[in-house]
Parts: C-alpha cells; sequence; structure tokens
C-alpha cells in the first residue's frame, strides 16, 4: 500500500531520513521504534505527504505521492497524533466529522458514521456533544481516532498516540486499540519509543537509529537474533517493563 524507496530527508545540516527503503505489508500493524531522534515521526509524515522527500521516491497504491497526488491519498489515510489533535472551538463531534462536512456528506450520513465510531471507540453517548477542554485524555484520543476513521481509510497512521496519557489510561486504551485495530483489518503503522506498546500491537517492528532501520521484522526476532549491538541495548534499556506483558507473545 506505502512503500518508500531510498528515501531520504534533511532539515537543514540534520538528516531525519537517510536512504530509506520499507514497504508496509497491507493489513499488518507495523510499529516503528527507536530512541528520540532516530526519524519514526518524520517517516511518518513521509508516509502521509505532509513533507515530501529530498530525494527517492514514496509510493502510495503503486503511485509516487507527489504535490498533485496528496489530496487523493489523505483521503485514504488516516492520521492520529498525540492527545487527539483536536481543534478546540469545535465540539467532539464537530472534530471527529471535520473532513465529512469538507466532503459534502449528508447529515445522515454523518450522524449514522458518528454513531458507529462512537460505538466502535467506547465513548460516552453525550461526549460528542463536548468540547475538547471538557473531556478527558483517553476520551480526546478517542476523538482523534474516530476524525482519523471517519472516512473508513485503508491506512491508519499513528504517531505516539499514548504517549500524552497517564499509565492508567494508557493501559486500557492500550487494549482498546489492539481490539480496533483486529476488528477493522486495516494497515497500520504505529510511532512509538515504547518496547512494551512494540510487542503489544506490532506484527512487525522496524528499530530506527539516526533516520536508518537498523533492524525490522517480529520482535522476538529482535530480542533473539540481533543485527546489531544496539538492538541488544534498546531492548535491555526497557526489559522490566517488556517481561511484565509477558514478552513478544503479549
Amino acid at each position: 500500500m506505502i512503500a518508500l524507496d531510498q528515501t531520504t530527508k534533511c532539515f537543514g545540516s540534520t538528516t531525519a531520513v537517510s536512504d530509506l527503503s520499507l514497504t508496509l505489508r497491507s493489513g499488518e500493524t507495523t510499529v516503528l521504534i527507536g530512541s528520540s531522534g532516530s526519524g519514526k515521526s518524520t517517516l511518518l509524515r513521509l508516509m502521509l505527504g505532509l513533507t515530501l522527500p529530498d530525494s527517492g521516491t514514496v509510493l502510495f497504491d503503486g503511485c509516487p505521492l507527489v504535490a498533485e497526488a496528496l489530496t487523493a491519498a489523505r483521503h485514504r489515510i488516516g492520521y492520529v497524533v498525540q492527545d487527539g489533535g483536536l481543534f478546540p472551538h469545535l465540539s467532539a463531534g464537530e472534530n471527529a466529522a471535520l473532513m465529512t462536512r469538507h466532503l459534502g456528506w449528508a447529515e445522515d450520513r454523518v450522524t449514522a458514521r458518528l454513531a458507529e465510531l462512537r460505538e466502535l471507540v467506547q465513548l460516552p453517548s453525550d461526549a460528542l456533544e463536548r468540547y475538547p477542554a471538557q473531556l478527558s485524555g483517553g476520551q480526546r484520543q478517542r476523538v482523534g481516532l474516530m476524525r482519523a476513521l471517519m472516512l473508513d481509510p485503508e491506512v491508519l497512521l499513528l504517531d505516539e498516540p499514548l504517549g500524552a496519557l497517564d499509565p492508567i489510561v494508557r493501559a486500557e486504551l492500550r487494549v482498546e486499540l489492539r481490539e480496533i485495530f483486529r476488528a477493522l483489518h486495516k494497515t497500520v503503522v504505529l510511532v512509538t519509543h515504547d518496547v512494551v506498546e512494540a510487542a503489544w500491537f506490532g506484527d512487525r517492528v522496524v528499530l530506527m537509529r539516526a533516520g536508518r532501520i537498523v533492524q525490522e521484522g517480529p520482535l522476538r526476532e529482535l530480542i533473539e537474533h540481533p543485527s546489531d549491538p544496539f538492538v541488544t541495548r534498546f531492548i535491555d534499556a526497557q526489559r522490566a517493563g517488556f517481561e511484565a506483558l509477558g514478552g513478544a507473545s503479549a
């Protein structure tokens, strides 16, 4: 669905993504992990076309993701950021339905889709009438997920979706998100620095460092057959939390 071929992106003298090639597998959840500054979020923004590569190619459904193709592609990609990324002057329902209004959906179609998604993400019945400041962090993240799913996209991109939540809410939403991913069978890419979340969500884990892929594959493969000493150091630094989930089988 999305493929990057020898893609490089620089910001001034800093190379955020360097000569990177990666192909997403349809229906699979790919987790991008790595330390801060490793290029994870830049890679996600390249997949969405929020930033364009300096060299190399980003393909969506076999076609280059260039400026003139961005609008059509983005209607087929959902994007979730930390804390939902909601507009404070719009109600939760208005935030979730923003793109449908832009596209001119009929009111009954919008209402039906909001009801369907509200049930999917387990929001209270009155939550869509509230403004973001009146919602909890977990509720704002659920509304952000509703907005990303509103157009029934084929690909779902999530940038540290649980990073701004307290530990209890984070653990609860982690369970719910995995069930949603499994129910929808979409192609998912999730960015995190947390090995626990990589174990929980990932069919495939991509470990990045300094804008490059160090190793990719099932998490158990990274643990048992590390391709580089950095792989072991990165995983061992978080092993205590990881083992609390029962290892790679979590």
